[in-house]
């Protein structure tokens, strides 16, 4: 938890933030040193205060159907399933069965595991396979960058009206500014920004959370 998720800020300016919000648990500490202990990859672990974001928006919007796309070792999902009500209901999308058994691990330990719903399987086979009614009220989309759009378009058009979908990493380190960066994934994720700028289905704030946080309103 040292080093900061976000490339905007210092190490010394990522702690402060931390901790004058509601700080990581036991539970979720260890988790960010089980992902820690994985390498490089550990990246992929959302940020101890994008966690709290999430928690705390799930818990003001009032959200019982909830989706993740890209799980992971479970912190956000873990983040997620504490801002549910009773009765409230967390589908978690993702291909991994190594990761995802860690994030079992922390779910039985935070003691949400009965809110989850792991699936294991391509997100867009499992997305296509939800109801089309207009059901679900808060989705995370964080997982591979080439099909961030697909997934918006699976959920948003499940999304009620003033539903929420969170979406990750649409600063990618600021090389959606870098002209020269023209892999697969800024590409896409220039492209998904574009797009849901330009889309007047919902309404979008991109915000400077970790690598970049834009939630999307449904109108």
């Amino acid at each position: 938890m040292d080093e900061p998720k976000s490339f905007l800020l210092s190490p010394e300016l990522h702690r402060y933030i931390v901790d004058h919000g509601t700080p990581p648990d036991e539970v979720q500490q260890e988790l960010i040193a089980q992902t820690r202990a994985l390498g490089p990859v550990s990246g992929m672990q959302i940020s101890p205060e994008q966690g709290a974001f999430l928690t705390l928006l799930v818990h003001v919007i009032g959200a019982r159907n909830v989706v993740e796309v890209g799980t992971f070792t479970g912190y956000s999902s873990l983040c997620i399933a504490r801002g549910l009500p009773s009765g409230g209901r967390l589908l978690c999308c993702d291909v991994s069965e190594e990761w995802t058994q860690i994030a079992r691990r922390a779910w039985d330990r935070a003691g949400v595991a009965d809110r989850i719903e792991l699936r294991l399987a391509p997100a867009l086979d499992t997305l296509r396979a939800l109801p089309r009614g207009e059901t679900i009220d808060f989705a995370f989309i964080d997982a591979d960058k080439p099909n961030y759009a697909n997934y918006y378009e699976e959920l948003v058009a499940r999304l009620r009206p003033n539903g929420v979908i969170g979406v990750d990493n649409v600063l990618w380190s600021g090389a959606v500014l870098n002209s020269d960066a023209q892999d697969d994934n800024t590409v896409a994720i220039r492209a998904f920004n574009d797009k849901v700028a330009a889309d007047d289905r919902v309404d979008t704030v991109m915000l400077p959370i970790a690598d970049g946080l834009t939630l999307l309103r449904r109108r």
